[in-house]
């Protein structure tokens, strides 16, 4: 089972230098709290590169296409419906279905992507009901790092506690 550190700095600039020091250590920075934005902090903060946009476009184009495919099949093969000598496959008059709800299933699917890659909705974090936390919104900076192994917890805890940690507390997930 997996535990985390939760780590409260005081201080900007060792807040910084321990989440840089915890990206290039072989614990992980699971979140950084700090009470405004740090420009600094993206860089030792690993992220990873988002797939809305992949997302958006498969779920768009596929929904575009089996729309288009839907009016094809319905109006040329099984209801072919003759009306004043025009072409029954009339491709400008079937862009308006599969462009609408291209754009509306590609939405939806960046929406749905958003929320799972933002781990929403997170009703209940056990870091929320920990002593401290509420100074992250004021004036204290709260790194969580996640330890996979007792021995590393306690090496982990040490060195947050050298790089100026004002305190260390271990959270169950």
């Amino acid at each position: 089972m997996t535990q985390l550190l939760l780590a409260e700095f005081a201080d900007q600039r060792r807040f910084i230098e321990a989440a840089r020091f915890v990206h290039d250590a072989p614990w992980r920075v699971v979140e950084a709290y700090t009470p405004y934005p740090l420009e600094e902090l993206p860089v030792a903060h690993s992220h990873t590169e988002s797939r809305i946009r992949p997302v958006m476009f498969a779920g768009g184009v596929l929904t575009a296409a089996l729309a288009y495919g839907l009016e094809y099949y319905s109006a040329v093969i099984n209801y072919p419906y003759d009306s004043g000598g025009r072409p029954l496959h009339s491709w400008p008059t079937f862009m308006l279905v599969p462009f609408a709800t291209g754009i509306l299933v590609a939405a939806i699917c960046g929406f749905v992507t958003f929320l799972f890659e933002a781990r929403l909705p997170h009703l209940s974090n056990p870091l929320f009901a920990s002593d401290g936390f509420q100074g992250a919104s004021q004036d204290r900076f709260l790194l969580a790092v996640e330890c996979r192994e007792d021995g590393n917890r306690s090496a982990a805890a040490a060195k947050l506690a050298d790089f100026g940690a004002i305190a260390v507390r271990e959270i169950a997930r």
